[in-house]
């Protein structure tokens, strides 16, 4: 009912990450530490558009091969893709083979050499987004997780960067992409994790 689970380690975490293998991996070095590399900014909101209609452990399985086949997420580079790049991508049977979200990643690398230019790095153009403290539940419980698919702060960066000509990103992907990348730490409480990332999120360098 607390959404915890006591992994193979005797460790508590969140349900979805408990189990070994990839997914316990992701969940105790990834998801929720701040991130302010743009290549990683870039590759995150990426694929959460890929995951749309998919679970992120299939997008998970491939990302060794996402990065292969758009040049490790280099904007600049997947920025000068072409129509020929984008029937190679088709015929790629280690991505999600979806010609309109392989567009939209060209699209989006294009739009993200602009946002570069305008705010001098994705980061300080995403991380405006972080939400006020007071804006966020005191505790993150499970009930309170399932309450928030979108807030606020993904509605609002959605709506800027659908108006800027981004594409696949939606409110639902935008606080998907805010929870992985460490906008906010929605690690429930109890999970050993939570404090990891508050710490890292003190350290961080703005």
């Amino acid at each position: 009912m607390n959404g915890l689970k006591t992994g193979a380690d005797g460790r508590l975490r969140c349900w979805w990450g408990a189990d070994e293998g990839i997914y316990a991996d992701y969940h105790d070095s990834e998801w929720g530490r701040p991130v302010r590399d743009d290549i990683r900014l870039f590759e995150k909101i990426c694929l959460e558009g890929f995951q749309s209609g998919l679970s992120w452990l299939t997008i998970l399985k491939k990302r060794d091969n996402f990065r292969e086949a758009f040049k490790g997420f280099d904007f600049e580079k997947v920025a000068r893709f072409t129509q020929a790049s984008v029937k190679r991508l088709i015929k790629d049977a280690g991505i999600v083979r979806h010609q309109g979200k392989i567009r939209s990643t060209i699209n989006n690398a294009q739009r993200a050499i602009d946002l570069r230019d305008e705010f001098g790095s994705l980061s300080d153009y995403f991380w405006q987004y972080e939400p006020d403290a007071r804006r966020r539940p005191g505790r993150i419980t499970n009930a309170e997780l399932m309450k928030m698919t979108a807030t606020h702060e993904s509605r609002e960066m959605s709506k800027d960067l659908k108006a800027r000509g981004w594409t696949f990103v939606g409110p639902t992907t935008a606080y998907a992409f805010m929870q992985s990348m460490g906008l906010v730490n929605d690690h429930l409480e109890g999970c050993h994790v939570k404090m990891a990332c508050v710490d890292d999120r003190e350290r961080l360098v703005f």
